[in-house]
């Protein structure tokens, strides 16, 4: 029995603990139990097949992201245990007292039982103190030691902190169940104490009249937690008993604002205005923008609708999860509005991903973010405050589970939260006036500031591929402007081969002979445009508007099937930009897919380096560099390439190798042209020696690669590339992260070129082996991959005459087109993968970022510290 080791280490006869039963199945209680013992510690505790998972949390949960806490996997206890707060006999197991610290709900991201099998259990939490996405990852155990560490690490994400902020565990010291601190229940207690059993404290007796309607929804996740723990079967309730009725507290009509009123068909929905900078101050509260759908969900007597923000019905289009789930939520008639996604890999929602599912009719991944309640069971709600709605909302939706999920929101600084959704990737953020009503239409209540520049526009022509038969290369975009429709350029990469295809398909039967657009269009903007009648509309990301009026480095994100093409106007915001670098080299077959599963394009990956040409530059010009070539993209043969081929670019510069004169000469470039002739040939990698031409014998940076075995979470890898860098810091030399792009991380350490590649591949090599020495449970400095599993490579082998490494910034040839990105140290957390940075989102998060983190890097050179023995050979 799973409760056999709880019932054995307690004796029920002195302590007052609830007896191990193990409840249902099915239950997502989360809390937290503050345990003032032998020592103080935190129990963190999971609902999972009718038990309590439990965790004894040494110093307690930290919000600052990436912070490790340990957490030792402790018996399971009861589901019984999630209310219990009061003391327990001294000299008894665990002897002490208990405060219910926080408590909620929780929801495994991936398979929660393959993950706690893995060692890597990823979840988030809702509850009144945690919220947002942490991970459990468990330690490599000693041999011979008996308990199972885990550390328990909060995500990167609107809830975390930085880490000058302060302590939630100072801040929020109280029991959410009484309000109390341990001092106040040492001696007797609400809850179980130890010496009378359970009692009811005068505040839970007056709780149900004390408490405001908008209070006890807001706490939902915490009366589902009670419910569960307490044994009772399920905290839902049967159609028809209103959640704002439960426990004797006011119906809907009662809520502030509220009145009568009959459920409408459809209810145009609020727009948010369009800003540059998130709102700060407390009259506002954030959300996270989602990038999918926006959708009204209305139930009537059981039956469900879903309607498209124009009122379109698109129920079918969804499939029966959750349409299900919204009819069996507590209620007999609601108007609820969300927006309707699907997660990608790094679990944000992703609107092309979304595209995708719906044209291959796959509807097992649709998740229903809700945001707000206009009407409950015969009351309007739109005129109650948005923070009364939310709560009743909260309400509503406690215990439903996915595919419905209540849009958690944030009250710290807007810029703060717009700052983190962007060092993610994210699109951006919504903010809210806490006491807004719902009024339809756009208006200045809810804004709208984003990552990355993104809008409708209207799809007015295509241009046809130049290297596949019945698919579009590139699109004719426009929108509506006081005189007709406005030219605003063409997007030319974002659609895969399938999408490519499709899209011909949807606009061939649309072609009409003249253009729709209300000016002559230039003789560039027009040549090899079929032109459509100007009826469909796409949406479109992009770093900027042209001097000319033209879309800068945008990308296609989808077709808006729910967007009216006279309805889209040029949003405000995104004024002209500086126009980026431009190359003199002529792409031949601009439209050709590098990355099909992305829909990156030659183009595509042209524009990007254009992009990050700045910041890409110092790393890769006068360097030899090795390249992976692959000219018919990833989905064709790639090879590894060091010396020039027939018909390169004249841009690429052939520098002699001055000790091997009759060899071939080295690939360079030195300039954008340079760069841009490299992607023309296919060049998909760029490996640079770590050393210039200049010094081409001295190297002026060295690199550890982090290359994690089989079985080995991301959060070792973090781990381990700190390690590094306080062994180098030990040594007296600074050092940079970057993901890989691959599977790892690289640590750069910068060097005044002093040292030849016989020192400092030695001293990088001196340094890996240190590592396995010292932990060999976790590190190997060899390369043979029997000796890999479980372990990570730390490879000094970039470090040597010849040998190199992906330079930052540089694509890979992995699906996905993803990038190898500079992190500032601070940044590294479970949240942001090896393959975390595209093509398609890197561009804006070097936007968002307020200082590049590399920005010191070479300014941070120190000179290798030479061995004495070395020194007395050099002499």
């Amino acid at each position: 029995m799973a409760l056999d080791r709880y019932n054995a280490k307690r004796d029920f006869a002195r302590t007052k603990e609830p007896r191990g039963e193990a409840g249902a199945d099915g239950g997502r209680a989360y809390l937290i139990q503050k345990h003032d013992a032998r020592r103080l510690h935190y129990d963190l505790r999971l609902e999972l097949d009718g038990v309590l998972l439990s965790w004894a949390v040494t110093r307690g949960p930290s919000l600052v992201p990436g912070e490790k806490r340990l957490a030792v996997h402790v018996e399971d206890h009861p589901l019984a245990y999630g209310d219990f707060e009061g003391t327990i006999p001294k000299g008894e197991y665990g002897g002490g007292t208990v405060l219910l610290w926080d408590r909620g709900s929780w929801a495994p991201i991936g398979d929660a039982k393959k993950g706690l099998k893995k060692g890597h259990l990823e979840f988030t939490l809702d509850g009144e103190k945690l919220t947002g996405r942490w991970h459990l990852v468990r330690l490599r155990g000693k041999p011979g030691e008996k308990r199972e560490n885990w550390l328990l690490i909060k995500s990167e994400d609107a809830a975390a902190r930085a880490p000058e902020a302060p302590d939630i565990l100072e801040e929020r010291p109280e029991s959410v169940k009484t309000g109390r601190q341990i001092p106040d229940i040492a001696g007797e207690a609400p809850g179980w104490s130890s010496k009378t059993g359970a009692i009811a404290s005068a505040r839970d007796k007056t709780a149900g009249t004390k408490k405001t309607a908008a209070d006890s929804a807001g706490r939902s996740a915490g009366r589902s937690a009670r419910a569960k723990t307490a044994g009772s079967p399920s905290p839902r309730k049967p159609r028809g008993e209103s959640t704002m009725q439960k426990g004797g507290t006011p119906p809907p009509t009662a809520l502030e604002g509220a009145r009568p009123g009959p459920l409408p068909d459809f209810l145009p929905p609020l727009l948010a205005t369009r800003v540059m900078a998130a709102p700060a101050g407390e009259a506002w509260i954030h959300e996270i923008k989602f990038d999918g759908y926006r959708i009204q969900a209305r139930i009537s007597g059981g039956k469900v609708r879903l309607l498209t923000r124009g009122g379109l019905d698109w129920t079918a289009r969804f499939g029966a999860a959750i349409v299900d789930a919204l009819r069996a939520l507590p209620a007999d008639a609601a108007l609820m509005d969300g927006e309707l996604v699907v997660e990608g890999a790094g679990g944000a929602s992703d609107f092309s991903a979304l595209q995708a599912d719906l044209s291959a009719s796959r509807k097992d991944r649709f998740i229903l973010y809700l945001f707000d309640l206009m009407h409950l069971d015969g009351a309007d709600l739109t005129g109650c405050p948005l923070i009364v709605r939310k709560a009743a909302l909260a309400a509503l939706l406690d215990g439903a589970g996915d595919p419905l999920r209540v849009s958690a929101h944030f009250e710290e600084d807007g810029a703060l939260v717009l700052r983190h959704a962007c060092r993610l990737s994210l699109e951006g953020v919504v903010s809210k006036k806490r006491d807004s009503r719902y009024v339809p239409g756009r208006g200045r209540t809810w804004v709208k500031s984003r990552c990355a520049e993104r809008q409708e526009l209207v799809i007015a022509g295509y241009v046809p591929s130049t290297t596949g038969r019945d698919a579009i290369g590139s699109l004719v975009l426009g929108y509506y402007g006081p005189d007709g429709l406005v030219h605003a350029g063409r997007v030319g990469t974002g659609f895969s081969q399938a999408t490519a295809g499709a899209l011909m398909r949807e606009l061939k039967p649309l072609k009409r002979k003249t253009s729709p657009f209300a000016a002559r269009l230039p003789a560039e903007a027009a040549r090899g445009a079929v032109f459509v009648a100007p009826d469909r509309v796409a949406e479109v990301e992009f770093r900027g508007w042209t001097a000319d009026g033209s879309l800068r480095h945008a990308a296609f994100r989808g077709l808006r099937d729910d967007k009216d093409p006279r309805e889209v106007v040029r949003e405000s915001g995104g004024d002209a930009m500086a126009q980026a670098p431009r190359s003199k080299v002529r792409l031949t077959h601009p439209d050709r897919l590098y990355w099909p599963d992305a829909g990156v394009t030659k183009a595509g990956l042209a524009d990007y380096y254009a992009e990050v040409w700045r910041a890409i530059a110092p790393f890769v010009v006068n360097r030899p560099l090795a390249l992976v070539r692959c000219p018919e993209g990833i989905a064709g043969q790639c090879f590894f390439q060091k010396h020039v081929w027939r018909g390169a670019a004249k841009a690429i510069r052939l520098m002699p190798d001055p000790k091997a004169p009759d060899d071939q000469p080295l690939v360079s470039v030195a300039d954008l042209d340079g760069l841009i002739g490299l992607v023309q040939a296919g060049v998909l990698e760029i490996h640079p020696w770590g050393a210039t031409f200049d010094a081409l014998e001295q190297p002026d940076q060295m690199i550890f690669d982090l290359d994690p075995g089989e079985g080995v979470a991301w959060p070792e890898v973090i781990a381990a590339a700190l390690e590094v860098r306080a062994r180098l810091a030990a040594r007296g030399l600074e050092s940079f992260v970057k993901t890989s792009g691959g599977k790892g991380l690289h640590v750069v350490a910068p060097l005044v070129p002093k040292a030849d590649w016989t020192v400092v591949k030695p001293f990088t090599k001196a340094l890996a082996d240190e590592m396995a020495k010292d932990a060999p449970d976790r590190f190997v400095a060899t390369v043979a991959k029997a000796k890999r599993t479980g372990r990570i490579l730390i490879d000094y082998l970039r470090n040597g005459r010849g040998s190199t490494a992906v330079a930052p910034y540089s694509t890979r040839a992995r699906p996905g087109a993803p990038v190898s990105m500079p992190l500032a140290w601070e940044d590294l957390s479970p949240e942001i993968g090896p393959a975390h940075f595209t093509v398609l989102n890197t561009v804006a998060r070097l936007a968002a970022l307020e200082r590049d983190p590399w920005a010191d890097f070479r300014a941070a050179a120190k000179p290798l510290p030479v061995p004495a023995s070395r020194r007395r050979k050099r002499d």
